[in-house]
């Protein structure tokens, strides 16, 4: 599930001010990045089954290797995860309305707080 009109797409930032604001909100990097690339997480655990909230984004100058980068965040997007095949996306996806509502409150927050770097 993709959350389309969050204004992520137009936000960008150090990689290092990013990476302390996410982990703050429970997305986590850890081993989600090369030298281009970084993805945050944060898994939602419910009765009806393991959810990642995901934000995507790539660097436009810098490197992450070297944590020197300015990143651009992408559309961040909901995936349910189906052992041991990964994480599925698809609108065929049944995703938890009061989870939906927790991760919008949360993009927006994080949206809100980015904005001011």
């Amino acid at each position: 599930m993709k959350f389309e009109n969050t204004g992520f797409e137009e936000l960008k930032a150090d990689l290092n001010r990013l990476d302390e604001v996410m982990l703050d909100h429970g997305l986590v990097r850890e081993e989600q990045w090369d030298y281009e690339r970084v993805t945050y997480d944060r898994k939602f655990e419910l009765k009806e089954g393991i959810y990642y909230l995901r934000v995507f984004g790539y660097a436009v100058e810098g490197d992450v290797g070297a944590h020197n980068a300015t990143i651009q965040l992408m559309t961040p997007v909901l995936g349910k995860h189906y052992y041991p095949h990964g994480v599925e996306y698809g609108e065929d996806e049944f995703f938890p309305m009061p989870l939906v509502n927790q991760c919008e409150k949360l993009l927006a927050e994080l949206k809100a707080i980015i904005e001011k770097f």
